[in-house]
């Protein structure tokens, strides 16, 4: 399979990509970003197949339909990332919690937080196509709060890697932040950039296009890549376990087969649900894609509205910060797939020149055709929380920002997943607050709704309190790069 740019080609450039160099080198002509150029085949004969299909079967089959140029025993090297989750046999549970409404339960591996599921068997492909290719990379990642850990985690001691993850001071919660500047392997840089998510991320595409800073890697041997969605390496992966959903309710008896579902995803960059929008149309049986945002409802009005405006609007801190994100990236991909190169280089350029764009009404309907969102507040977020957890079910702020897209957006009453991107731990001040507990600290926090609820703290959680900080630089944006080139200099 062959991979295309969002934006059209520059001349320079080539015109078509395999997967290694979409994910190797992954910016596109006039700052765009690579797509496939068509998608597998996904409808009645492939989900048959895989009925009783382990998590770790679906996914290298999923990884074969793509053809991606990847041979199959690092394939099979990367999915054993996997076993390290909490069961090796299930490490994507969907529980019922409704008897219309199931949990996809995205954060049982290593970080806590769905950004496993993608980079923990893409950072052993990424890092053993540096080994064989001989080539040095450096890796960035901006992080809303659990990018960073997982990234970290799945590259710590690589060979031919080097990291360096930029989250915005004071814009995750003090588990996200532990879980990065506690982590002290000598590949790893983390930075604290003064700004919000969106400002982390710029940056990050700005450095990835910078001539001068390209300029300063080659000059070192090493060259360039990212951990982040715009990565289609992370989006590969985050196709599979909306597979796995459907055919986990057909194998619960809650939908027959063939008939359609919903998915709701709580959306703040948009990979998520890209990656059920292509399963969905690539033929598993999807209603319609619901998007949950929080107070940050960018999403909300261009999916609803056809706008996408960022002009005089500031981002607010929430309570479910991963998705405290205005810029969503892989929003282009989907404007890619409809509309083609031309149109969406001259919508990405009226938001990047103006902070604005606008699709016509025959645009906007084909995005009605897929997806529907509203949005959440802290408010109704923590009632929600507190609602479910007096039917004996714990979910993180994010998770929370889906049950209104459930009671609400649901044209049809058809069986629901609702995706849960992080546990609750990450979150625990907020919930503790939500259901009256004083709690001083994230500490007294997590260990108050453990002895109150009866659920256990994984132990790479409970042990962040007393590790070492390895990583105290906060920087501003200007200051990112020279922070950079001067930790390549080690």
């Amino acid at each position: 399979m062959k991979f295309i740019e969002t934006r059209g080609n520059d001349g320079v450039k080539s015109k078509e990509v395999s997967f290694s160099e979409a994910i190797l080198s992954p910016m596109a002509s006039f700052g765009g970003l690579y797509s496939p150029k068509t998608l597998p085949d996904f409808g009645e004969e492939f989900l048959k197949a895989h009925i009783d299909s382990t998590y770790k079967e679906l996914a290298k089959d999923v990884l074969k339909a793509f053809e991606i140029d990847i041979e199959d025993e690092l394939i099979e090297q990367a999915l054993e990332r996997y076993d390290e989750f909490d069961d090796s046999e299930n490490p994507v549970p969907v529980v019922k919690v409704k008897d219309d409404l199931y949990i996809s339960e995205l954060y049982h591996g290593p970080t806590r937080a769905f950004k496993d599921m993608a980079l923990q068997p893409f950072g052993v492909i990424l890092s053993k196509l540096a080994q064989k290719r001989g080539e040095n990379y450096l890796i960035m990642a901006a992080t809303s709060g659990d990018t960073g850990p997982a990234t970290l985690e799945t590259f710590k001691n690589k060979d031919n890697i080097k990291v360096c993850c930029l989250y915005p001071d004071g814009g995750t919660s003090d588990v996200q932040r532990l879980q990065m500047v506690t982590e002290d392997a000598p590949n790893l840089k983390v930075i604290g950039v003064k700004g919000n998510f969106d400002d982390t991320q710029e940056a990050l595409k700005s450095l990835l296009a910078s001539e001068e800073f390209n300029k300063a890697l080659k000059e070192k041997n090493i060259k360039l890549s990212a951990a982040n969605s715009v990565n289609f390496g992370r989006i590969i992966f985050q196709t599979i376990y909306h597979i796995y959903s459907y055919l986990a309710l057909v194998r619960d008896g809650a939908v027959e087969f063939g008939k359609k579902i919903y998915l709701i995803v709580p959306s703040g960059n948009f990979g998520n649900a890209l990656g059920a929008y292509y399963v969905k149309k690539a033929g598993v049986p999807i209603e319609k894609i619901l998007i949950a945002s929080n107070s940050n409802s960018i999403l909300t009005e261009f999916i609803e509205e056809g706008r996408y405006d960022l002009r005089d609007r500031e981002l607010i801190k929430t309570k479910s910060p991963a998705m405290d994100i205005l810029k969503s990236s892989n929003v282009e991909r989907i404007l890619f797939d409809k509309f083609g190169a031309v149109r969406t280089k001259e919508l990405m350029e009226s938001l990047n020149n103006n902070g604005f764009y606008e699709l016509t009404k025959e645009e906007l309907k084909e995005i009605q055709s897929d997806f529907s969102a509203t949005f959440t507040n802290d408010e109704e977020s923590m009632k929600e929380i507190v609602q479910f957890l007096n039917e004996n079910y714990l979910m993180d702020p994010h998770t929370a920002t889906c049950i209104k897209a459930y009671r609400e957006k649901r044209e049809k009453m058809l069986p629901t997943v609702a995706y849960s991107t992080a546990e609750w731990t990450k979150f625990s001040p907020s919930i503790a607050n939500a259901l009256g507990l004083l709690a001083k600290n994230d500490k007294e926090a997590l260990n108050l709704i453990s002895q109150k609820f009866n659920v256990k703290i994984p132990h790479k959680i409970g042990i962040l309190f007393d590790k070492k900080i390895a990583h105290l630089k906060i920087v501003e944006k200007f200051d990112i790069m020279r922070e950079m080139l001067d930790f390549l200099e080690k």
